[in-house]
């Protein structure tokens, strides 16, 4: 994934007046107790724990199980690089960009128990295993909320900045990497949409403020009307997402942007 533009320094950032400052130091500075504290637990914990990596493996089976495409550890890292990017790119903390990728990370988990009603139920499966790793409430809080608000057919909407950054990033992981089932006679619509894009990328420039989805489609696996069937409800959350942070939307397939 990368930005629409050369990827600033700190001289450029010094220049715009970002909050982000070069700092050189001839050793390493010892963290205050404070510090620590706000900086917390990070990614790292978060899919270093056992009952993580268990529930979301286990989510993964039983999601192939009825037929969906890959819910994994997978889609999980790639969901949690492409919320903190978004995050990132448009100049948010540090720390909102670790809630972003974490909460990204997690938004699946509730697919454990079942597919129904899935984020309001990983949501709630989170927030005991982010206490006992030692997150604030006020984080808990706010990727609880990423997690159940990521999903349109729950009624999710962006509640937030790390909210929004999970739902454009996870509606923009279409690849056929995610298709599981091995005969292509016998593919579903999602499978031959997914199975279809060969590329999938996110564009964010902040000076524009704007975030694309950039796909390549074979049109000889799926006619883009058949994307548009299945996608075009979640290409409106993204777009409320991106307005959420400011942001319009674009999208763009085979070089053209249609939206």
């Amino acid at each position: 994934m990368t930005e629409t533009a050369r990827r600033p320094g700190p001289e450029d950032l010094e220049r715009a007046g970002d909050t982000r400052k070069k700092v050189h130091r001839s050793e390493t500075k010892t963290k205050t107790p404070a510090e620590a504290k706000r900086q917390g637990p990070t990614l790292d914990a978060v899919r270093g724990d056992h009952r993580v990596s268990t529930f979301i493996r286990a989510a993964n089976q039983q999601t192939g199980a009825i037929g969906y495409t890959e819910h994994g550890e997978r889609h999980a890292n790639t969901c949690a690089d492409g919320a903190r990017f978004i995050l990132r790119s448009l100049g948010h903390e540090p720390r909102r960009c670790e809630l972003g990728a974490i909460a990204a990370y997690l938004h699946d988990i509730g697919n454990v128990v079942t597919r129904e009603k899935h984020g309001q139920t990983g949501a709630l499966i989170s927030k005991d295993i982010l206490e006992d790793l030692g997150f604030e409430y006020e984080e808990i809080a706010v990727v609880m909320g990423a997690i159940a608000n990521h999903e349109e057919e729950e009624g999710g909407t962006a509640v937030s900045a790390v909210s929004a950054a999970v739902i454009l990033a996870d509606k923009s992981d279409v690849h056929r990497s995610r298709v599981r089932n091995p005969k292509t006679t016998t593919f579903d619509i999602h499978d031959r949409v997914n199975f279809a894009a060969t590329s999938a990328e996110i564009k964010v420039s902040r000076k524009d403020k704007l975030i694309t989805l950039e796909l390549t489609i074979d049109t000889e696996v799926a006619p883009l009307m058949e994307y548009f069937e299945i996608f075009l409800s979640r290409m409106i959350l993204c777009r409320r997402a991106a307005e959420f942070l400011h942001c319009a939307f674009a999208l763009v397939i085979n070089g053209t942007r249609l939206l």
